[in-house]
């Protein structure tokens, strides 16, 4: 799998560091999730309703959806912006696993929820600290700090996409 032809905007991110960072999580994540053989583009983005909406289509619909945030704006690190749009969810690759052929939640996802594992790997793969900020911050666990701006889009941008997607549901 390549990183790059998955998730295009990557290449979108100026700082070549950062850039290369990024595919290597994704890469590592694929691998120690056990993705390796199974098409991404298969894995659900929640497990919390029923959707089609895969975790691709969610990842690259929220980073769009921040960089255009993000542009209008005009104030905030657009590299951090498509770094943490990219890595929001790439712990839902540890946190889901493969039962029967089904997606379920999996023993360290039971444990550790992706916002944490997704903000560890940040700072496994040396990603500045505002990068794992965005990641941990992005969902309720952000609840409980003091988000940074470009952690306030892609939290806002996740959630409509979320709720949009729940909504089909009504």
């Amino acid at each position: 799998m390549k990183v790059e032809k998955i998730f295009p905007e990557v290449n979108e991110i100026k700082d070549l560091e950062i850039r290369k960072k990024v595919i290597k999580i994704w890469e590592y994540a694929i691998e120690k999730g056990g993705w390796k053989d199974y098409p991404l583009d298969k894995i659900p983005f929640t497990l919390l309703i029923p959707t089609e909406r895969n975790l691709v289509e969610h990842t690259r619909a929220v980073t769009r959806m921040a960089m255009a945030v993000a542009k209008e704006r005009g104030d905030v690190n657009m590299d951090f912006i498509i770094a943490g749009g990219l890595l929001h969810d790439v712990a839902k690759l540890l946190e889901f696993g493969l039962e029967n052929g089904k997606v379920v939640k999996s023993e360290y996802g039971k444990r550790i929820r992706h916002p944490v594992g997704g903000a560890m790997l940040a700072e496994k793969f040396d990603l500045p600290y505002q990068i794992a900020h965005i990641i941990a911050a992005h969902s309720k666990e952000g609840e409980f700090v003091t988000r940074i701006p470009e952690a306030v889009i892609i939290h806002h941008c996740d959630f409509i996409d979320f709720h949009i997607e729940k909504g089909k549901l009504q």
